[in-house]
Parts: structure tokens; sequence; C-alpha cells
């Protein structure tokens, strides 16, 4: 979705294993779900409960990895969020604070005056525990589980998270996001940051996939990138998507950075129940992707920073080379009354409904 600063490899790994409430035991290794058919299957890890990888056919019944990625987990470490499970706030927080309940919490800066995605040590930056792993039956499934303790990156109250990634036929995948508030109430806003290819990893960029996004109005952001409250229509600008658009049709495109989409839209129709977000489709493969969540607003990414990274098989991905489409909160919510909520009281559960429906 955003840049976001980075830590040394060797204080991140030490940090992640510091944590008591998920160290002791733990380890980080990958983990495989596949359909009875064989033709549909991801890889996920708990380090940061992360999407690794996503096989699926095209109109020719090739099987393709369309998520961008890392070949182990030292590459998650040092690299960016690809993929992962993004919180306890993920995106953008001004001035790295907000008061809540009359008490004003100051976090981590990690972006500017700003924190982003949960600080430098976010939940995409520590080893969850493995509840429960299915690998085979109709539909396998895998939970992860993280305990945020109270004051970690600065937010308040303990924390149990738990991410379960389920697939079900033909081609679905599901991404279930819970969490309960212990303590104290705290703001949430989990994410999963999946960079999208649908004509495959490594293979160019994106900007000749169509997108289509269920969304007639966005949050307009200031210089750095906080919205500005206002929740403005799409029409006449370059974030309407309410017909399915080439993604770089109408995009600014400015190479070594800067350009592209980097913007949430605020998504139509009844909050919190399930409904279309987006829909995606390459034009050679005839791979597409249909989005359903439960979250208010989704934000498009473009990829706009990624320059020679290189990736799982020795693939380097470059700018523009992915999408994501990530379901949330409004970014800064918890410091914008007019948005809808992003606190979880106490007993509460956060609850985090995706859908990806493949087709091709």
């Amino acid at each position: 979705m955003i840049r976001a600063a980075l830590l040394p490899v060797t204080l991140l790994l030490c940090l992640a294993l510091a944590d008591s409430a998920n160290a002791a035991g733990a380890a980080d290794g990958f983990y495989e779900l596949k359909n009875k058919k064989g033709d549909f299957s991801i890889k996920v890890t708990n380090w940061g409960a992360t999407l690794v990888s996503v096989l699926v056919p095209d109109c020719h019944g090739e099987l393709t990895d369309v998520v961008l990625g890392y070949d182990t987990v030292a590459g998650y470490a040092k690299g960016g969020a690809a993929g992962s499970t993004i919180g306890r706030v993920a995106n953008r927080i001004a001035n790295a604070r907000f008061v809540l309940d009359g008490r004003t919490y100051r976090l981590l800066r990690n972006d500017g005056n700003n924190t982003i995605h949960g600080g430098p040590r976010g939940f995409n930056k520590v080893i969850w525990t493995v509840k429960e792993y299915v690998h085979d039956g109709d539909s396998p499934y895998i939970t992860f589980y993280y305990h945020s303790f109270d004051g970690e990156q600065g937010f308040p109250g303990y924390l149990d998270v738990y991410v379960t990634y389920q697939l079900s036929d033909p081609y679905d995948l599901s991404i279930h996001m819970n969490a309960t508030a212990r303590g104290k109430a705290t703001p949430v806003n989990l994410v999963n940051h999946a960079y999208w290819n649908l004509a495959g990893h490594g293979s160019g960029d994106v900007l000749e996939h169509e997108v289509q996004i269920f969304a007639s109005r966005y949050t307009p952001v200031d210089g750095y990138m906080i919205p500005t409250g206002q929740v403005a229509p799409v029409a006449g600008t370059k974030y309407d998507f309410l017909a399915p658009t080439p993604v770089g049709a109408n995009m600014e495109i400015v190479p070594g950075g800067g350009g592209g989409y980097d913007i949430n839209f605020a998504v139509d129709g009844q909050q919190n129940a399930m409904r279309p977000v987006a829909r995606v489709q390459d034009p050679d493969s005839g791979r597409a992707l249909e989005l359903w969540a439960n979250q208010p607003g989704v934000q498009l990414y473009t990829a706009n920073w990624l320059i020679n990274d290189k990736g799982k098989g020795g693939e380097v991905y470059g700018q523009y080379g992915a999408l994501c489409l990530e379901t949330q909160a409004y970014p800064d919510a918890v410091n914008h009354p007019e948005f809808p909520s992003s606190i979880v009281r106490l007993g509460e559960v956060y609850k985090h409904d995706m859908l990806f429906k493949f087709s091709y």
C-alpha cells in the first residue's frame, strides 16, 4: 500500500523473538493449502500471518502464482509487507497520536511525523502461533493467533487476534480476521497486504489490468497522505472505477516512484455486511479476481515504490508490478469522528471477512 520505514533484519528478528506471548516454542515456517482437484493452492507463513503464494489456472489451464512475495522468511523480514497481516492499525495515523476516552496515546513514528501499518514492528513483523491446520478435505484451512500486549507500539490494551485462510470450491479464498479487546478499548484496523498480478508475479506491470471498484466516493488526502476528512464523489476524477477501466488509463505515471494510486475508497452498500468491493481482470490470461468484504473502505495501491525488488524464484519486481486492494477502516479514522469508527470496546469482537473469487 504505502512505504514504511524498515528496521535492520537482525533487530526485527530479535524483537519478534522477544515477544513473551508468542516466542516460547514458536518457530516460523511455510504451510500449504490445496483443493482436491489440485489446480488451486496457496502457501502461507506464520511470520506476519502472510499470504505467500496463490496458484490458479488461466484460460488455457496453466497454473501461475499471482501473488508477489519471497522464497524465505528472511525475505519477508527484510522486505516490505507483501501479503502480510497489517495491524494493530493499518494505514496512517496522523502525527502518531490519537485521543481515546479522554486520554492521549502517542505512537511510534515510522512515516515522517505519522505512524503507518501499526508502527515499526507491526503485526507483519512478528511470529504468529499456528492454532489449527487442516490441509485436506473440501475446505482446507489454517488459523494463526497473535496476542498483542498492552502498550505495544503505543496502542492501549491487550488484543487477541486470529487470522484464518481457507479454500473452497471452485477457486475461492477466504480470509477471516477476528480480534477481541482486553483491558482497554483500542483502535483496530487489520488488513491483508497482498500484491496481486493476475498475469503472474514477475510478469511485468499491471497497467492493462481492468479494475472495477464498487465505490462512488473516496477519501481525499493532503500532501502527507492523511485524509482531509472529506468523503468526495469519484465522478469526474481519476478515481472513478465504477465501470471496468485499465488501471493505468488515468493515473499519473512517475518513473522511480511518486505516481500511481494510493487512495481509500468508501465502498458502496451496507456497512458491516458482505458485499462486492472490486473486480480485476487480466485481459491476456483471462484470469479474474472478484473481492467481497464487510469493511467500509478499500485501499487501491499500484506498487508505486516497488523498485527492483528481488522476489520468489529470482524474479525482480518493478514499479507498478502489482496492485493491492486492501479492505479496511478509513485511514486515520481514530482522528476523524465523522468517519466510521475503528474503536473496539472491551469484550467486543472485531470481524473482518474477505472473499477472493478467482475465475478464468
